[in-house]
């Protein structure tokens, strides 16, 4: 299939590229910018005036839910809301059930995933076997099944000893680590920013500290072991002031945070709104504005989703009750233009945070469009509207803090290695 994309703003943040440019696709590939190769005719033309046309998305937290856990969502049902995001790279924590701690699942998960030929799905090996944070799992066998790196999701690592084993390790075979900086000891029974919103409610709080005292454990053992971490959902002022500073001396750090992290904080709970309940929680206005802030100036290097789709009788419970996460697949590109048009923040430079940026991140090809790469491309219209409501989500996960909100950024095409996997309606 041969496609041209014509008349579009093509925004590709990674090669500089901030223009109206004709994009040329064949044989899965960009072949083309500016102006077609020769003898280049096109099956298909795809009319992008006044469009922008940008390199797919690169998430890097999205669970999809298999194995084990079916009831909340399928590969296919996450997947399809992926591309209807214009998300066309997912990187997967090893929370299944079971863990991603064997190299069968994991060939099974890419297995399953290249069937449905949506979107680029790449693994997260458990670091510990089951997540149980006692023994190291086989990370040689993982690498080589297609793990791109080590998490424990959001189980904890009680045991800093084991942290700076499974460092080591990974150290010495080039393997990157990625943590959510969270203390086990003094968040295990909170489930709401520790401060005045929690106290009023009633609900137990998780200190910010709970983030820091984690995070200046992980630097010191990156400062020893030369260790590449990735700090997975900053949520605390603390902690980006504490990642910049890391960044200054040198250390191999990177950083993301949640979508929803960027736009609300713990008053949004409002009367025990479980939709609200995140992991980790919302925090203070002071932080999510810190949040913004390190985003926008580099310290932050990428948004993601971390999508968690949950069934709804979960988030029909009590607050301190209910499952925390939200869907966040089909809002990550809207977010972080409504977060960019909020923080003056140019166009390209949103678009890397969710691009190029984090495909740096997982070490890979991804997330731009140079000639003869992969044609995962993301057509959107940056002006059109939609309101975010249950019957409009994809994800068989109907839960987000931003349901009722109306957000601009319709995506109207999305391709993966120049398939069209997903076309919007007209309107």
């Amino acid at each position: 299939m041969k496609i041209h994309i014509k008349g579009g703003r093509l925004v590709d943040p990674r090669h500089g590229i901030d223009a109206q440019r004709d994009l040329f696709i064949a044989a899965g590939k960009v072949v083309g910018v500016g102006a077609p190769p020769e003898g280049f005719h096109a099956n298909r033309v795809l009319d992008a005036a006044g469009l922008v046309v940008a390199p797919g998305l690169v998430d890097l937290s999205a669970r999809l839910r298999e194995p084990g856990f079916e009831h909340k969502a399928t590969l296919e049902s996450e997947m399809r809301a992926a591309v209807a995001g214009g998300v066309t790279t997912l990187a997967v924590p090893p929370d299944t059930d079971p863990p991603l701690d064997e190299p069968g699942l994991v060939e099974m998960l890419k297995h399953r995933a290249k069937s449905l030929n949506l979107a680029h799905v790449h693994p997260l090996g458990a670091l510990t076997a089951r997540l149980e944070g006692e023994r190291l799992a086989e990370m040689a066998e993982l690498a080589d099944a297609g793990c791109v790196a080590f998490s424990q999701a959001d189980a904890p690592l009680p045991n800093a000893e084991v942290l700076w084993r499974a460092l080591q390790y990974a150290a010495t075979m080039g393997y990157a680590v990625w943590l959510q900086p969270q203390e086990p000891s003094l968040a295990r029974s909170g489930v709401a920013h520790d401060g005045e919103v929690a106290t009023r409610l009633g609900l137990a709080g998780v200190p910010p500290f709970a983030e820091t005292i984690a995070l200046a454990t992980i630097l010191a053992l990156v400062r020893v072991t030369g260790t590449r971490v990735h700090l997975c959902r900053l949520s605390t002022a603390e902690g980006v002031a504490m990642v910049r500073q890391a960044k200054r001396e040198g250390l191999p750090v990177t950083a993301d945070v949640a979508a929803h992290h960027v736009h609300l904080s713990d008053v949004d709970i409002g009367w025990f709104d479980a939709h609200f309940r995140l992991v980790p929680p919302l925090r203070s206005a002071r932080d999510r504005d810190a949040l913004r802030a390190g985003l926008a100036d580099g310290t932050i290097d990428a948004v993601c989703s971390d999508h968690a789709p949950v069934d709804e009788d979960a988030k029909l419970l009590p607050f301190a009750e209910a499952e925390p996460g939200a869907s966040g697949l089909e809002l990550v590109l809207a977010l972080t233009l409504k977060w960019a048009a909020e923080a003056k923040v140019p166009l390209a430079s949103a678009l890397a945070r969710v691009t190029s940026a984090p495909a740096a991140v997982l070490g890979i090809d991804a997330g731009h469009l140079g000639i003869g790469h992969g044609a995962d491309v993301c057509v959107f219209d940056p002006a059109a509207h939609f309101r975010v409501t249950p019957d409009a989500l994809r994800s068989q996960g109907k839960n987000t803090p931003f349901l009722g909100y109306e957000l601009a950024g319709v995506v109207r095409y999305t391709l993966v290695s120049g398939h069209l996997v997903h076309e919007a309606p007209a309107a």
